[in-house]
């Protein structure tokens, strides 16, 4: 009776740019209404800013209550800089939010040491604080790898056993971020209007606040069901993303905690395996 992993002791990670606004907006206006007025530099250089956003899967009591949300945190890629000349909006030396355009393994490190890993042992449930936490990743260019010495060293402290994973290559479904986590949150900031880097940064953060953590534990399923998937065309990432109708489980109060594979996938793919080897 083969069940994938809760996989409660995972924290998935992942970047994404958000822009301040879209090049098209869609308005609804009475008749006399005048158009909103919206102004930009040019059109294809839309201010943005990159984040990375840390995400584990959510935990409920035996009566539903959330004892957990899962939401490691949502760190914008910025600097602080006084400004070097003075303007209409402010004078010269103001400290300003400046967005880091190059990110490179340097920076990545000091972001998973400096914010990521105070920010899981701020929020990890204290019952599990002894077990092994893994960080899921991709494999850009710019991430460190699982034996980076600094940040193996930083992850052993405090008594954390914290470690990197990489996930499969050319497989975005394999990341909850990727699954349907980036979507959800870039429609809801595109809700609220954004004309600064300090306003677009609050609305990113208030999104990822305000995303319901039933949403969060419903793609995990949708995790399961696509490793089923991939079980069954031996590997690859031709096929569709299965709905399992998680929100109809949900209300009728049985929805799993974990999907079943069936036996025999299983063991046929661990012939395929051995076979490869």
């Amino acid at each position: 009776d083969p069940t994938f992993k809760g996989l409660f002791d995972y924290v998935f990670i992942d970047e994404k740019w958000f822009n301040i606004t879209r090049k098209a907006e869609r308005y609804y206006i009475v008749p006399g209404e005048e158009l909103p007025k919206r102004t930009c530099k040019n059109k294809n250089y839309i201010p943005q800013i990159m984040f990375l956003t840390a995400i584990a899967r959510p935990r409920f009591d035996s009566d539903g209550n959330c004892t957990f949300d899962g939401k490691i945190g949502c760190f914008p890629f910025v600097k602080y800089e006084p400004a070097k000349r003075s303007s209409v909006n402010r004078p010269a030396g103001t400290i300003e939010m400046k967005n880091i355009d190059s990110i490179k393994k340097k920076e990545m490190q000091e972001f998973m040491i400096e914010k990521v890993l105070p920010a899981i042992r701020a929020k990890w449930p204290a019952e599990d604080a002894h077990m092994p936490i893994y960080i899921q990743q991709d494999n850009a260019t710019p991430h460190i790898t699982p034996t980076d010495r600094i940040f193996c060293e930083a992850a052993k402290e405090y008594g954390f056993d914290i470690r990197i994973v990489c996930q499969p290559a050319n497989s975005p479904d394999f990341n909850i971020l990727d699954l349907g986590f980036f979507n959800a949150i870039q429609s809801i900031q595109y809700k609220s209007a954004s004309r600064t880097t300090e306003e677009l940064v609050a609305t990113v953060e208030r999104a990822f606040n305000d995303y319901s953590v039933h949403q969060t534990n419903r793609i995990f399923l949708t995790l399961h069901a696509c490793l089923r998937e991939v079980m069954k065309i031996s590997g690859g990432n031709g096929y569709d993303v299965p709905h399992i109708r998680k929100g109809l489980l949900e209300r009728q109060g049985c929805l799993p905690l974990q999907l079943k594979c069936d036996a025999s996938l299983v063991q046929d793919v661990m012939e395929q395996i051995n076979e490869q080897r």
